[in-house]
């Protein structure tokens, strides 16, 4: 097979079949799925190429190496970085990652920040994800017609249930089964293992919390890779805990690794960097997109790409930004907008919560590698009795460790025994952290900035989100309940938590989400159960923009699923000559 980079290309006056916008874990997938249906397909990025290996810098470079011990120049961080720097993933190894703050700014209102969190090359987010990969089920997607909030889901678990096994095979996921109605099973590889101190807590909260269970997250890590993933150069997970930096062995599921190389096999892909879309070019003629416009990032010069069908899959913000910025006297205020939802209804996950407490004994036990995922407990509030004081509910993310050398270091000491002490590891501790659904809400919004651009002539995107009263409620119900838990399974000096505002605000979950919503009234949405706009019949939007809740689940697994689902509906419509 030809490299990926023979397929680059800047102009062109070709008509494609289809243009997918972005290349993160939705256009990677688009682009694998149209490709391999029969469509000659364009994939655009703003960002630049980053090839599979080659470019993974930070991979196995050890922090001690790197002139800051693997920290990023403060001076630097604040200048380019002051938004990403607040990302777990982000260190000297992975900023070539993250978007340059200071090149793409946006705007909020004063004392409401939003922390977008960004990737800014080819694989985008893909390379830098959670990889925490969870089915919703039927009390997600029927959450909204319960209790009133947001539009009822066009689709259902059946809708997608095929096609969440169909990206499950793919990607490699592994899991335990559970047969949990609140967290269907899926098509699994070996889950990763408990350490002896969370087998010993899981039984006993299994026994004492059920119907509630801890079980091990789900994640897309290979453990028992199929042929498929082994012809694909993929490996069994290292358990390395670099994931972040890119991963050599392919072990987890990445656009590059993975549904770019299935794309190009093809020889239908087609793919150009560097690309900036400023708008979807529309035919008020004809009712149909026919293209995008683009920004060469590094000359500035504009062109256009052409096709019969444009799948937006740029992010959820920056796809609902290319719309709004996408105008024209049949949609003045953003292209396919006559419901006038496009850009309302944002939502993330409620994180910042939970309890952390001290386990004793089991000081001959430890553990080996650094495994990507953790113990997990899904949804179990507001499940079957609802609680009195706020709607959905949350999961809890947990684990146990021991103290490292780091902590043991901060402990008063001196000399030969200090030294011997701190490669001695210390104590157990063992926390619960939630993340909860947020309610889907008009005033959470974005627009276009009237007159802020950046540095390429880009209207900046203004950001207007807030926790609701419902959020806070079940924030402190999170950290009130991992606490109570912490003590019945015996832990020890037992601390809870509610992180302020200017510590964890919306959009640190980056799992950013709404903006261009799916639903069956086209009066009260933007796109249909097939994530087609109902204005624009050969205009897709596949990432999370199409959200119309946010269950408590991440989502990824979710928008890869949609995705796939689309991208047959496009091709089926093709055969039938219907776009």
């Amino acid at each position: 097979m030809k490299p990926v980079s023979s397929f680059y290309i800047k102009k062109s006056a070709e008509v494609f079949d289809a243009i997918v916008v972005g290349s993160g874990i939705t256009g990677g997938w688009a682009a694998k799925e149209l490709c391999e249906k029969g469509l000659k397909t364009l994939m655009v990025e703003r960002g630049r190429p980053v090839e599979h290996q080659k470019d993974y810098i930070g991979e196995g470079v050890d922090s001690w190496k790197m002139p800051n011990r693997g920290k990023v120049d403060s001076k630097l961080a604040e200048e380019q970085y002051a938004v990403q720097k607040q990302c777990y993933a982000f260190d000297d190894h992975t900023k070539h990652f993250f978007n340059n703050d200071r090149d793409m700014p946006y705007s909020t209102p004063e004392g409401r920040p939003f922390s977008w969190i960004r990737g800014n090359q080819l694989g985008g987010r893909s390379l830098t994800w959670g990889r925490q990969t969870y089915r919703w089920s039927d009390l997600d997607f029927g959450a909204n017609l319960k209790d009133g909030h947001g539009v009822d889901w066009p689709i259902r678990y059946a809708d997608l249930a095929p096609w969440y096994s169909h990206v499950e095979r793919h990607v490699g996921v592994s899991g335990s089964r559970e047969n949990l109605a609140v967290l269907p099973d899926g098509e699994f590889q070996p889950a990763f293992e408990f350490n002896q101190v969370e087998l010993a807590l899981k039984a006993k909260f299994d026994a004492r919390f059920a119907p509630a269970r801890m079980i091990m997250g789900r994640c897309a890590h290979l453990t028992a890779p199929s042929a498929a993933q082994s012809a694909q150069g993929r490996a069994n997970c290292q358990a390395r805990h670099q994931c972040q930096r890119g991963c050599s062995f392919g072990a987890y599921f990445s656009t590059q690794s993975s549904t770019l190389p299935a794309a190009a096999k093809t020889g239908r892909l087609r793919i150009a960097t560097h690309a900036i879309v400023h708008s979807v070019l529309y035919d008020a003629s004809t009712n149909r997109a026919t293209g995008v416009r683009v920004i060469d990032s590094e000359t500035l010069e504009t062109r256009d790409y052409h096709a019969r069908v444009v799948v937006l899959c740029a992010s959820a913000l920056a796809s609902t930004a290319i719309l709004l910025n996408s105008t024209s006297p049949a949609f003045p205020t953003g292209l396919g907008n006559s419901s006038g939802v496009l850009g309302h209804y944002l939502m993330d996950h409620l994180f910042g919560a939970g309890a952390v407490g001290k386990i004793d004994g089991f000081e001959q036990d430890y553990y080996r590698g650094k495994r990507p995922t953790n113990p997990y407990v899904p949804r179990f509030r507001n499940v079957h009795d609802q609680h009195p004081e706020f709607l959905r509910g949350y999961a809890l993310s947990s684990g146990a460790v021991r103290a490292d050398w780091a902590e043991q270091g901060k402990s008063p000491g001196f000399g030969t025994d200090f030294k011997a002490r701190l490669v001695q590891p210390g104590g157990w501790r063992f926390g619960l952290y939630g993340q909860g659904e947020m309610l889907p809400r008009y005033e959470n919004m974005v627009s276009l900035h009237p007159t802020r651009t950046d540095k390429w002539g880009m209207p900046q995107l203004h950001i207007d989100c807030r926790y609701s009263d419902n959020d806070r409620k079940m924030l402190k119900d999170i950290a009130a309940t991992a606490a109570d838990m912490l003590e019945q399974l015996g832990a020890r000096q037992v601390t809870s938590y509610v992180a302020p505002l200017e510590a964890w605000p919306p959009g640190l979950s980056i799992h950013e989400m709404g903006t261009a919503r799916m639903g069956r009234d086209p009066r009260t949405s933007f796109l249909n159960g097939y994530n087609r706009s109902h204005d624009v019949p050969n205009l897709f939007v596949t990432d999370g923009a199409a959200m119309a809740s946010s269950a408590c689940q991440n989502p990824s697994l979710t928008y890869m699923a949609m995705t796939a689902r689309a991208c047959d509906h496009i091709a089926s419509r093709f055969k039938r000559r219907e776009l």
